[in-house]
């Protein structure tokens, strides 16, 4: 087995149960326990875990970076899986739209065209599409609710039941990890209810995740895999281990 699948499938285990024995993590792996100890100095170098009495630990996250810092990251492979999904709608359609760095390249890329409803809790989404020439004749529904305390989009008890108002044709929604077991993750779990929500009222599901998002997972569950319908990563997902699991469960995978 190569390092990085061993460290992937260490991710995993701490991911699902937080807290691991050297001698299960050997035994999982089918390597030595000096096999493992290397592979758990290296992660904890990267501050991917912590050594513990007898095992390893999982790091929980204080919180998932700012928007503003996400933005900035991985700039040129999110704009090619928006554009790979702007392809993927037609005129006419109903649009569930979530909050995140990817679904905002998203909405630059639907402003230029025409003839769909939007429906997002994203005052950032809405805004771009809203204030795109007036030719193009997109309709935009931004969702009521509460506004958010980190996000600019509304969140909460109204937004899902209004959420539920609708059949769309498509949710386009970008989580914070995918992977085969759990499907698409968020960290927090307002905005997985909102994209819950999303992905059961809409006839398809859409699921935006660049390379670093694959065979991750976050703290809540949002959307089961065997309901997305099409995962679109880059071209550098297919170095991730991770994807061939995925490619078994979900409808399809398109590589941007």
């Amino acid at each position: 087995m190569l390092q990085e699948d061993r460290h992937q499938r260490i991710r995993a285990l701490l991911a699902t149960v937080g807290r691991a024995t050297t001698d299960r993590i050997a035994t999982d792996l089918g390597v030595s326990r000096e096999t493992v100890r290397r592979d758990v100095l290296a992660l904890e170098a990267r501050g991917e875990l912590r050594r513990v009495h007898g095992g390893v630990a999982a790091i929980a996250p204080e919180a998932e970076p700012p928007i503003t810092v996400r933005a900035r990251v991985r700039l040129a492979e999110k704009t090619r899986i928006a554009q790979a999904a702007a392809r993927m709608v037609s005129p006419g359609q109903t649009l569930f739209l979530d909050v995140g760095s990817t679904v905002s390249i998203l909405a630059r890329e639907l402003a230029t065209l025409s003839g769909l409803t939007i429906v997002t809790n994203s005052f950032e989404v809405a805004t771009i599409i809203g204030g795109a020439p007036s030719e193009r004749s997109n309709r935009v529904i931004v969702l009521g609710g509460e506004l958010g305390s980190t996000l600019p989009a509304t969140f909460g008890s109204t937004t899902v039941a209004e959420i539920q108002r609708f059949q769309a044709d498509v949710a386009l929604l970008s989580p914070v990890g995918v992977d085969h077991r759990y499907g698409a993750t968020s960290f927090d779990i307002e905005e997985a209810n909102v994209a819950r929500a999303m992905a059961a009222a809409a006839r398809r599901v859409l699921i935006l995740a660049d390379h670093s998002k694959i065979g991750q997972t976050s703290r809540v569950a949002y959307c089961a895999p065997e309901r997305i319908d099409s995962l679109i990563t880059d071209a550098r997902a297919a170095e991730e281990p991770a994807l061939g699991a995925l490619r078994g469960v979900v409808g399809d995978v398109v590589i941007a």
